[in-house]
């Protein structure tokens, strides 16, 4: 048996009719729609405000505000040693070889900082804005070398 597309039919149960409010009293849903009785609820177009609590001062009103955005904070992407791990041994990795592995995004290569979550086995020369004094120790260890890249500060 062949069908086609002039066959095709949702599952049953999958979809379902809406419900036709205001078609009088046999329907269920008749003269005031299911909206109860007079009010500002019952009319078209009310919506109440997020947060609106009947005209007493609302909870994010009476709650004092908090802390602030240091607009000089560096946030830096992060690579560990682990991840290093995976280049070959006596190669030059910088920010756009850990994007085109993948451990960071395209965007985020402006600031990179290594880490030293894991074991590197291979001499690398690592360049990144930031070493952690670990990650440091482990590349040096490794027989490798580290090279500081200069942050680019955004003007405020």
């Amino acid at each position: 048996m062949t069908t086609g597309l002039h066959d095709l039919r949702p599952h049953p149960g999958s979809t379902k009719n809406r419900k036709r409010v205001g078609r009088g009293p046999g329907s269920g849903s008749g003269k005031t729609s299911g909206r109860g009785e007079k009010g500002q609820k019952s009319r078209s177009g009310f919506s109440r405000k997020p947060g609106f609590e009947g005209g007493q001062m609302p909870l994010f009103r009476r709650l004092p505000r908090r802390g602030f955005n240091n607009i000089f904070r560096v946030e830096y992407a992060i690579v560990n040693l682990q991840q290093l791990e995976l280049f070959r041994a006596g190669s030059t990795v910088g920010p756009e070889d850990f994007v085109a592995k993948g451990f960071i995004g395209k965007n985020e290569t402006e600031t990179v900082k290594v880490l030293g979550k894991g074991k590197l086995t291979k001499a690398l020369t690592v360049k990144a804005h930031r070493f952690s004094v670990s990650a440091k120790e482990a590349i040096e260890t490794a027989g490798g070398k580290t090279e500081l890249l200069g942050v680019k500060v955004a003007a405020a």
